[in-house]
């Protein structure tokens, strides 16, 4: 059997945890929050794993990442997953342009869109972010 990697919770830490885990709304939150909760009761990793749907490596990270970091290391940090190609503010107007220089063809207008901008789309990636253009005029 390993060691315990058990948090040391004084009382306002628990309560902040618990008001956490009951009034958030991102799930991944609130599991992390129960996680760190079970833990502190004295539970194994496995166990905890189990309950909350976690591997026990993960569980053993968060606790890791909670007592270096306190409850503001159980929030995920800015600058992950993937980025969008296309970025609403910066090419925008761009994209614009070229889609009304080229109203009958897509493909022409991404093409043009594409040279001036030095980025590569795919048509879907392209065709869906008209989509959202024209989803926020409507709305």
């Amino acid at each position: 059997m390993g060691r315990v990697n058990k948090p040391i919770l004084i009382e306002s830490q628990k309560k902040e945890l618990e008001a956490l885990y009951k009034q958030s709304t991102n799930h991944s939150l609130r599991k992390r929050c129960q996680t760190i909760l079970l833990k502190a009761e004295g539970r194994d990793s496995i166990d905890v794993g189990s309950i909350v749907g976690m591997c026990n490596i993960s569980v053993n990270n968060w606790v890791k990442r909670y007592k270096a970091e306190g409850i503001k290391g159980l929030y995920i940090k800015p600058g992950r997953g993937t980025k969008p190609l296309i970025d609403k503010i910066e090419d925008e107007t761009a994209i614009l342009e070229a889609v009304k220089n080229h109203r009958q063809n897509i493909s022409t207008a991404k093409a043009e869109w594409q040279t001036s901008s030095g980025k590569e789309v795919s048509k879907a990636t392209f065709k869906r972010f008209l989509k959202s253009l024209a989803a926020d005029i409507n709305e």
